[in-house]
């Protein structure tokens, strides 16, 4: 008799009568598809998508819905975040033991409180990530929604596995054995991308040889699986775009990419998935006082420990004295010219910050990111696109996020000005909405 009485309730609601409808009005409709922005705008949510969208003075509202007057505000898709890491930092320590229920859930607060509405975690999670993602995808999510690769990709003792804090997450793999199996297993866990790292941290450190990094991807693209990779070096980018590689998970940043590489891109369908210039700047900004310590728009998802760790002299000492400390800033400017250059060559970027570890600061970083790819000479509006239905479109998932069109979840940021004139008005946030429920 219950279940008689549930799939009543169902019919009932795929019916309209007990559908949840809300109405946003007179707004300026910045939709993340790139086209212009459409003033004095409304948008009809029912159920958590979007039933339609279109001008003011064309909305006919559902009788008995819920009316939002968002007069003079600015309304954007909520930011996809195409390369985080989730639950494994607590203050400035990183360690896979701290990956739980609680710190996930704690750091998908953070982003949606920033307006970061989807992330990627990439490669370092538990199994634990399985649960909370399909807990999620039951119904409409209240927090950030998960993605997730899995446990990430490295050969035996290969980077990042000795760095600390990443010792067990990554898969080591010696063989195309392992690799088969290893692959099955995320296949069967249903990741939403692999990733690889790729890298020897400046010569120190083992990198995974080529051949087990074609396997992967070649083993992935079996299973319908997208790959990206932590790169650093040009030539590894060219190799492995030419192995069948979908995205590059950084910006090059030894050298200038050049026309070959361009052309490959072009050529295979490999994205600069995401360019994570904070991590970068992350490197060296906190060797001395830095503005963003003083900003209420930082601190506000930091703790006081953290915040008197950053403004304390002994530790900008201590990370100013780094060895490769020099070589930073440079890292940074080479990051940002070669996202410039892969965009006007015509390959296609989405958005990504590698936000979660220690010094990258989840939710914050996203703005600043946004910044920084605006300084390497990309458009405001270049850069929301990049951030809502590019990514969108590299992850899979534009039928239903990514962009506010009829059909679509209502994941949505209200801003007080404009982020056309300045991206930097992308931190005038003054609602957030998830599954078209606005969040406190």
């Amino acid at each position: 008799m219950a279940i008689v009485r549930c799939f009543a309730v169902a019919a009932l609601c795929l019916s309209g009568a007990y559908a949840e409808t809300r109405v946003l009005e007179n707004f300026t409709l910045i939709d993340g598809s790139g086209r212009p922005p459409l003033a004095n705008a409304a948008m009809i949510v029912v159920d958590g998508r979007i039933q339609w969208v279109g001008p003011q003075a064309k909305l006919k509202a559902p009788a008995g819905a819920e009316r939002v007057d968002v007069a003079g505000k600015f309304v954007m898709p909520g930011i996809i975040n195409l390369h985080g890491h989730l639950g494994n930092t607590r203050g400035l320590t990183q360690d896979p033991s701290y990956f739980s229920r609680e710190s996930v859930e704690a750091q998908l607060k953070t982003y949606l409180s920033y307006g970061v509405t989807s992330v990627v975690s990439m490669g370092t999670d538990s199994d634990l990530v399985y649960q909370l993602r399909a807990e999620q995808r039951v119904g409409r999510p209240r927090l950030t929604r998960i993605f997730t690769a899995g446990r990430g990709f490295t050969g035996k003792g290969g980077y990042p596995t000795t760095v600390p804090g990443m010792k067990g997450p990554p898969f080591e793999v010696a063989t195309r054995a392992d690799v088969e199996k290893a692959v099955a297993q995320h296949a069967e866990k249903r990741v939403d991308l692999v990733k690889i790292w790729v890298d020897d941290h400046l010569g120190r450190q083992k990198k995974i040889p080529l051949e087990l990094s074609r396997a992967i991807i070649e083993n992935a693209h079996k299973h319908g699986l997208k790959v990206a990779a932590h790169v650093f070096y040009l030539e590894d980018a060219r190799q492995l775009v030419e192995a069948g590689l979908d995205g590059l998970a950084h910006s090059v940043r030894d050298k200038p990419v050049d026309a070959a590489l361009i052309e490959s891109m072009k050529r295979r369908g490999a994205w600069q998935s995401s360019a994570t210039l904070v991590r970068e700047l992350a490197t060296f900004i906190y060797a001395q006082p830095h503005p963003s310590l003083a900003d209420s728009f930082f601190t506000r998802s930091i703790s006081p420990q953290v915040l008197a760790t950053l403004r304390s002299p002994s530790y900008q000492k201590k990370l100013a004295a780094d060895p490769d400390y020099p070589q930073y800033p440079g890292f940074l400017e080479r990051a940002k010219q070669n996202l410039k250059r892969l965009a006007d060559g015509g390959v296609r970027f989405g958005f990504g910050t590698d936000t979660g570890p220690p010094l990258r600061f989840t939710g914050y970083f996203e703005h600043l990111e946004m910044q920084l790819m605006v300084e390497a000479g990309l458009t405001p509006i270049e850069v929301i696109t990049a951030a809502t239905r590019n990514s969108a479109e590299f992850l899979g998932v534009s039928k239903d996020l990514g962009t506010l069109e009829a059909g679509k979840w209502a994941d949505l940021v209200v801003l007080g000005e404009n982020p056309l004139a300045d991206i930097n008005n992308t931190r005038s946030l003054e609602a957030v909405w998830i599954a078209g429920a606005r969040v406190n």
